[in-house]
């Protein structure tokens, strides 16, 4: 599968947390869980700031990189949702200093060398940040699989989405207060939100690409192009609607990504819809379609990366050679008038790929801390 955009979410930078100087353990039961959970910690900081040299040997096997961050996760978050468990017993959390930066927002060549890190004194701040690398670490791996396991691409999308959600819905509510406002998009729900329906887009792409692969009929593959569509635009509105310009400061690269690749699907749902009409010889509403979507497209052209340039200049092209051809076949034998717009026939959407929801799992040890 060659015809697919893509985009990796840049991800958050973080500092180092060493738990057993902060906290203290009321015995070594304690100290030595407290330990395990700063070495976990470690090789997640290593992994996101790119200043790992080793393989641990519990990765070894594991093919990807991406399938080792995503084994190293596993293994530090339920440790510290127990940790979570324990909040109220623990004092001087701002010793810990917990920091993250974004790595979402707009950055000069000199912050993205140099990002500048926010501190907030809550382990509920921490959970939120790893789980969002967790989901950013799953979506990177269904990219992975997209050409060699279709079927668990589109599972391991289905996973991210839920994880995106679960943050929106259930952890990030409660965190809104103690946040910095306007610095860490990550950490807000409507920017998860969108993100969930971003990875259910793009579990829907590929499975749609599969049906184009296996001769499906164009009727289905109009609507799950435009299922597609309608799935992004939603997204799009999500952070285009907040009041004071929350997203001002969002990549606009993402932003692009998330706009353009709309326009792609409703590109390709408007040919699919244009061919069910010529089949049904209704020529002069299948030129309509096409003269409109091409207007459309003129409009949503992406502008910085080549490999987006070149899948929109594709569909472009074969969208405007189906124009002609049609043109030609109405001009010659139909001679059907091409219809206003408004009576022009709109494709419909269908939405076939639902989250798999994210459902945390604790290892629940006892810690005691001195009081």
């Amino acid at each position: 599968m060659t015809t697919m955009m893509q985009y990796l979410i840049p991800e958050p930078k973080t500092k180092e947390i060493l738990f057993e100087k902060t906290l203290q353990s009321a015995g070594p039961v304690t100290l030595e869980e407290v330990k395990d959970l700063s070495a976990k910690r470690k090789v997640i900081e290593e992994s996101v700031n790119k200043t790992s040299k080793v393989t641990d040997a519990t990765t070894i096997g594991l093919t990807s990189a991406c399938e080792q961050d995503l084994h190293r996760l596993r293994q530090y978050l339920p440790l510290l949702f127990n940790l979570v468990h324990y909040t109220d017993k623990i004092k001087r959390v701002s010793n810990l200093k917990i920091r993250w930066s974004s790595g979402l927002i707009s950055q000069t060549l000199i912050q993205r060398t140099c990002p500048k890190f926010f501190q907030v004194d809550n382990i509920m701040f921490e959970l939120g940040m790893v789980r969002f690398v967790y989901a950013v670490k799953l979506r990177e791996r269904a990219m992975e699989l997209v050409s060699t396991d279709f079927k668990n691409s589109v599972t391991v999308y289905r996973e991210a989405s839920g994880v995106f959600h679960h943050l929106s819905h259930e952890l990030l509510p409660s965190l809104q207060l103690c946040l910095p406002p306007g610095k860490l998009p990550e950490l807000t729900s409507p920017l998860c939100s969108c993100l969930s329906l971003l990875c259910l887009a793009e579990g829907q792409a590929v499975t749609t690409e599969n049906a184009e692969e296996s001769g499906r009929s164009a009727s289905l593959l109009s609507k799950l192009h435009f299922g597609i569509s309608q799935l992004l635009s939603e997204a799009y509105s999500l952070l285009s609607s907040r009041p004071n310009g929350e997203y001002k400061d969002l990549s606009t690269r993402f932003l692009e990504y998330v706009t353009t690749m709309g326009a792609l699907h409703e590109l390709k749902s408007q040919k699919h819809l244009a061919e069910v009409l010529e089949s049904e010889d209704r020529v002069g509403e299948a030129i309509g379609v096409l003269r409109r979507a091409l207007a459309a497209a003129k409009k949503s052209t992406p502008s910085k990366d080549d490999k987006w340039i070149s899948i929109f200049k594709k569909e472009r092209e074969e969208v405007a050679k189906n124009m002609a051809k049609y043109e030609k076949l109405n001009d010659s034998v139909m001679l059907q008038k091409i219809p206003i717009d408004r009576e022009i026939p709109f494709p419909k959407g269908v939405k076939i790929v639902n989250l798999i929801p994210y459902i945390p799992t604790r290892l629940e040890r006892e810690l005691r801390f001195k009081s």
